[in-house]
C-alpha cells in the first residue's frame, strides 16, 4: 500500500489552524488527566493547566509534570482541542532560569500559549520563542482599553479580563481594543482584583501572587463602625462572594465581543468539569443559533451539585453589593434542600423544597469554623412510615443516617438542610468521560477517486485542517458484476467507530466501474485513521532561541544609559531624568507617603521634602501641592489602583494640579503620565519582583520601581543587586494594604442601596474597621471610584534590612502612614531618619514604634508565629 505524509497547515500555533466558527471558545480548568478527558468529552474547545515545578496560581492542584506535556497536548491537538499552560505568578530573579528551561519545554511539546501575570515571564517567553502565544492572565489585572494598550505592546495576544468588569464595562472595552478578550463565566470568585490581593502574603506567610492563596476572605469578620460593633445576625462571612454562574448572560456577552468564556476550578474534580462545560457548550451553541439560553431549575441544581457557595452574575451586571456578598456562609453547601420540622429519635423529619433519595448527601445549617456544622449521607427516607426506594422532591419525609454520623440533639427544627452530593448525578458525569467509545469525534471530509486501471486514491481532511492522503497497493480492475458505489465506500470507509473520528461526507469520483474488494477498503480505512492520528499531533513549526536567552536579555537590559523607548512607542520625556545605572553615587532619600492633609502638614514640619499623597477625596490634591511647595518640598500624588472604561479624566485633572510627579498604581496612568512629562514612580501594584520586570516598567515611562511586597528579606536583596538600585524604592514601613474590592462593604452593611448610584456614601460619614479572628481591627476606607482596601491593623517595618540595602546601593526609602497623628507621623519620620544616618539600630526602630499606638510588626495572624521580617 502506498501513502503520502502526513500534513497539517500548523506554523507557530495550533490554535491558528481551528477554522473560525464564529463563536467563542469554551475554556475548561484541568487539574490532571481525567480532568483533561472530561473537558473533550463534554465540549469544551480549550483546556488551561499548570505544571508541578510551580508558577501557576493554582499552588494546591494535583498540576501535570513536564514529562506529561507531549501526550496531554497530542491528545488534546488529535481532538481539535488547544492547551494553555498557566505560568501566571511572580519569579524571582534566582528563579529565572527555571522558567528559561520550562519556556522552551513547553514550545518542543506543541503548547499554544501561556497565560503570564509577570512582565519579566513575558519578556523572557517573546525571547525563548517569539511564535508561542502569549495571554495575560487576570493576574495582571487589565481593566480598560488603555490598559490593554500596553499588554499589546508587550506581545499578548489575548486578555484574560478582571472578573470586576460589567457586560457594559467589557462591550466598551472591544470598542477601543482588536485584542482577544476572555471572560470568567462559571466558578469562584475573589474578592480582591486579583493580582492586588496582598492578605495571604501579610497575615499568613503565603503569597496569592505565588499561587499559594490561603483564602482569608472566607473567613468571618465583625463589623465595627465608629469604634461599635454592629450587630448583623447571622451575616459573619462579609468578604465572601458568592459564586460566579454567567449562563444565562452569555448571549450578552457574545455579542459584547468576547472571544473565549473561561470556567474556573483547577482546584475541582473531573466530574466538575464534566458537569460544567456541558452546560456552557449548550449555552454557548443555543445562544449561537439565536435562542434565548433557558435552563431547567434541574439543569441549575446539577451545576450547584458539583460546587456552589451560592450562584450570582457577580460584577458581570454591574454591582449590586448586597447580591454579591449574602454573608451567611462562605463554604460549598450544593443546594437547598428543606427545612427540619421535627426530630423524631434516630430520624430528622424535613419539609422538602427539592428532591432527595438514599445515598445522597446532606448538612445541616450551622457554624463551620466553630465545628457546630454536620450532615452525612442518607442512609434511608420514609414517607408515612413507608421506605422510599424512588426519589422524593416535596412534602415531609423521614431521613435516617449512619449510625453515629449525625448528632440528633443538635438538631432544631426551623434549621435548614442542604443537599451537598447526588451520586447518580456523579456516577453519570464520570461515564461521559470514561467510556472507551469517545462521545466527542472530529469531523473527516473524504474525496475518493476509483478508477479501472488506476490505484485508488482516498483523500481525507479533518475539521482543524489535517490531510493525509492513501493509495491502494495495486490499481483497480473492472467489475463483472458489482461495481462500487458512492453508496458502498462511504458505509464501509465510513465505519470509524471506536476512533476518534466520524465521517462528515464523502465525495466520489468513479470512472469506468471498477470493483474494489472489501479486504482493500478495509486496509485503506485502518491507514488513513493512523495517518490522520499521526498528522493530528504534528508540532507547529517554531523558532527556538539557543539556549542562554536569559543572559542575552540582560546583557541587552543593562545598563542603558537611557532607557529605550518600545519599538512602536514614543520615547517618553522623562527618560532622559531617569538616573542612569553607571552614574554617580545619589543622596539616599526617605519619602513620606500621606493620607491626610494633616499628616502631609506634620511631614513638612519636621522637615520632610519628598512626599507622597494619597487621599481618598482626591480634591484635596489641589490643597496638598501648594502646600508642599511653600516649604520647597516635592510632591508626588498616587493614582487609583484600578482604571475602568470612561475613568480617563481622572488623570487629566491630576495633572493639572502642579505636582513634581506620579505615583502610577496601574498602565494606564503609566503611559498617560510619562507621555504628559511627568517623572512617575511604578508603584507596588505593578508587581514588580525580578529585574526584567523592572527594565520592562522603566521602557514604559517609570522613573523608579517600587519592589513587589512579595519579596522577602534575600528575594529583595537579590532584586538590588540584579538591577539597577537607582531604579528601585523600597517601601520599609507600612501598614500592608490587604485586600483592594471591586466590593464595598460601607454599601453592603451601611446602606439601604445596592451600588455607588444609590448608597447615600456612608463612607463619608463613618470609620469602619473588620475585626478578624485575633481581635484585630483592620481599617477599610474607599477611594475616589468606591473601590475599598483594607489594610492590615499592625504596622510592618523593614527596618533591619536597611542597612544591607544601603550596602548594595539602594539610595530610595518610602515609609507610608495610615491614620497616625501629627506626633506619631514625626516620630515615625525621626526614627527613620536615625535609621539611614546610622544612628540607631533597624532593631531599635521597629522596637520603638511597636509601643505607639497602632504601629508595630505584623506577625502572621493565621498562623502560630512568624518571623515579624518575613516579608522585608
Amino acid at each position: 500500500m502506498i501513502t503520502n505524509n502526513p500534513s497539517s497547515s500548523s506554523a507557530g500555533s495550533f490554535a491558528s489552524d481551528v477554522p473560525s466558527r464564529n463563536l467563542p471558545e469554551l475554556l475548561a480548568p484541568a487539574r490532571d488527566r481525567d480532568c483533561v478527558l472530561a473537558a473533550i468529552e463534554n465540549g469544551a474547545d480549550a483546556v488551561y493547566f499548570g505544571l508541578q515545578i510551580g508558577f501557576n496560581a493554582r499552588d494546591r492542584a494535583i498540576n501535570f509534570t513536564l514529562e506529561e506535556l507531549p501526550d496531554v497536548m497530542g491528545l488534546l491537538h488529535q481532538r481539535a482541542m488547544r492547551g494553555y499552560v498557566t505560568l501566571n505568578t511572580l519569579a524571582f530573579p534566582s528563579e529565572l532560569p527555571m522558567i528559561e528551561q520550562t519556556v522552551r519545554a513547553l514550545a518542543e511539546a506543541g503548547v499554544d500559549a501561556v497565560l503570564v501575570q509577570d512582565l519579566g515571564v513575558l519578556q523572557l517567553v517573546r525571547a525563548v520563542c517569539p511564535e508561542m502565544a502569549i495571554h495575560a492572565s487576570t493576574q495582571m489585572t487589565l481593566t480598560s482599553a488603555e490598559c490593554i494598550a500596553v499588554a499589546e505592546r508587550l506581545g499578548v495576544e489575548r486578555i484574560v479580563l478582571a472578573r470586576e468588569l460589567s457586560v457594559d464595562e467589557v462591550r466598551a472595552i472591544r470598542a477601543g481594543t482588536n485584542v482577544a478578550l476572555e471572560v470568567f463565566v462559571h466558578g469562584a470568585l475573589c474578592v480582591a482584583y486579583s493580582g492586588q490581593c496582598l492578605t495571604s502574603e501579610s497575615l499568613g506567610g503565603r503569597s496569592a501572587n505565588r499561587g499559594q492563596c490561603a483564602q482569608a476572605c472566607r473567613l468571618p469578620f465583625d463589623l465595627v463602625c465608629d469604634g461599635r460593633d454592629v450587630e448583623l445576625g447571622q451575616v459573619k462571612y462579609l468578604l465572601s462572594p458568592q459564586d460566579l454562574a454567567a449562563f444565562e448572560l452569555v448571549p450578552q456577552l457574545i455579542d459584547a465581543g468576547v472571544s473565549a468564556m473561561k470556567i474556573e476550578g483547577r482546584l475541582k474534580t473531573a466530574e466538575y468539569v464534566a458537569n460544567v462545560t456541558r452546560h456552557y457548550r449548550q449555552a454557548i451553541d443555543t445562544a449561537v443559533a439565536g435562542r434565548p439560553v433557558q435552563f431547567t431549575p434541574r439543569q441549575i441544581e446539577e451545576m450547584e451539585l458539583s460546587f456552589s457557595r451560592g450562584f450570582s452574575p457577580g460584577w458581570l451586571l454591574g454591582n449590586d453589593h448586597k447580591q454579591l456578598v449574602p454573608g451567611t456562609s462562605s463554604a460549598n453547601r450544593g443546594v437547598l434542600l428543606g427545612e427540619v420540622t421535627q426530630v423524631r429519635g434516630q430520624r430528622v423529619q424535613v419539609r422538602l423544597v427539592r428532591g432527595i433519595k438514599a445515598g445522597d448527601g446532606v448538612t445541616f445549617e450551622g457554624d463551620r469554623l466553630a465545628g457546630q456544622q454536620q450532615g452525612g449521607r442518607v442512609w434511608a427516607v420514609y414517607q408515612g412510615g413507608r421506605r422510599l426506594e424512588a426519589p422524593i422532591d416535596s412534602g415531609l419525609v423521614e431521613l435516617s443516617f449512619v449510625r453515629e454520623a449525625v448528632e440528633f440533639a443538635q438538631l432544631w427544627p426551623g434549621q435548614q438542610i442542604w443537599k451537598t452530593d447526588d451520586p447518580e448525578l456523579t456516577r453519570r458525569m464520570r461515564r461521559s468521560y470514561t467510556n472507551a467509545d469517545p462521545q466527542r469525534r472530529v469531523a473527516v471530509t473524504l474525496s475518493v477517486r476509483a478508477a479501472v486501471g488506476e490505484p485508488l486514491c482516498v483523500r481525507a481532511r479533518t475539521a482543524t485542517g489535517t490531510t493525509c492522503e492513501v493509495l491502494s497497493d495495486e490499481p483497480l480492475a473492472a467489475a463483472r458484476q458489482h461495481p462500487i458505489t458512492r453508496e458502498l465506500l462511504e458505509e464501509k470507509l465510513g465505519r470509524l467507530g471506536g476512533t476518534v473520528y466520524e465521517l462528515d461526507r464523502l465525495e466520489a469520483e468513479i470512472v469506468g466501474g471498477p470493483m474494489v474488494p472489501m479486504s482493500v477498503l478495509g486496509k485503506v480505512r485502518q491507514r488513513l485513521k493512523e495517518l490522520l492520528d499521526a498528522s493530528s499531533v504534528l508540532l507547529p513549526a517554531r523558532r527556538i532561541a539557543p539556549p542562554m536567552a536569559l543572559d542575552r536579555l540582560r546583557a541587552d537590559n543593562r545598563p542603558p544609559p537611557v532607557a529605550a523607548p518600545l519599538p512602536d512607542a514614543t520615547p517618553s520625556p522623562v527618560a532622559a531624568s531617569r538616573p542612569n545605572a553607571i552614574s554617580g553615587p545619589e543622596e539616599t532619600e526617605l519619602r513620606v507617603l500621606c493620607r491626610t492633609l494633616a499628616q502631609l502638614e506634620a511631614a513638612l514640619s519636621c522637615g520632610a521634602r519628598a512626599v507622597q499623597v494619597e487621599f481618598s477625596d482626591i480634591r484635596q490634591y489641589a490643597d496638598a501641592v501648594p502646600m508642599a511647595h511653600a516649604v520647597q518640598a516635592q510632591i508626588y500624588l498616587a493614582t487609583p489602583r484600578i482604571q475602568k472604561p470612561n475613568e480617563m479624566g481622572l488623570f487629566r485633572t491630576m495633572a493639572r494640579h502642579g505636582a513634581d510627579g506620579i505615583l502610577v498604581r496601574n498602565f494606564a496612568g503609566l503611559v498617560f503620565f510619562a507621555a504628559e512629562g511627568l517623572p512617575c514612580v511604578a508603584d507596588f501594584s505593578f508587581n514588580a519582583a525580578n529585574d526584567l520586570t523592572v527594565h520592562q516598567l522603566c521602557r514604559l515611562g517609570a522613573l523608579r520601581v517600587t519592589a513587589s511586597y512579595d519579596l522577602n528579606r534575600d528575594q529583595l536583596l537579590d532584586l538590588v543587586a540584579a538591577s539597577p538600585p537607582q531604579w528601585l524604592e523600597v517601601v520599609i514601613h507600612q501598614h500592608m494594604p490587604l485586600f483592594h474590592m471591586e466590593h464595598c462593604v460601607f454599601c453592603a452593611l451601611l446602606s439601604p442601596g445596592t451600588n455607588h448610584t444609590n448608597c447615600g456614601r456612608p463612607c463619608d460619614d463613618h470609620q469602619v474597621r473588620l475585626r478578624d479572628r485575633l481581635s484585630l481591627e483592620h481599617l477599610l476606607q474607599a477611594d475616589v471610584g468606591c473601590r475599598n482596601t483594607l489594610y492590615n491593623a499592625v504596622a510592618q517595618s523593614g527596618a533591619e534590612v536597611v542597612p544591607e540595602l544601603l550596602g548594595a546601593g539602594m539610595r530610595h526609602f518610602r515609609i507610608e502612614l495610615l491614620e497616625e497623628t501629627a506626633d506619631e507621623v514625626r516620630q515615625t519620620i525621626g526614627l527613620y531618619r536615625d535609621l539611614l544616618e546610622d544612628r540607631l539600630t533597624g532593631k531599635e526602630v521597629w522596637r520603638r514604634l511597636k509601643a505607639v499606638n497602632r504601629v508595630g510588626v505584623t506577625r502572621g495572624t493565621l498562623e502560630e508565629r512568624r518571623n515579624p521580617l518575613a516579608i522585608l
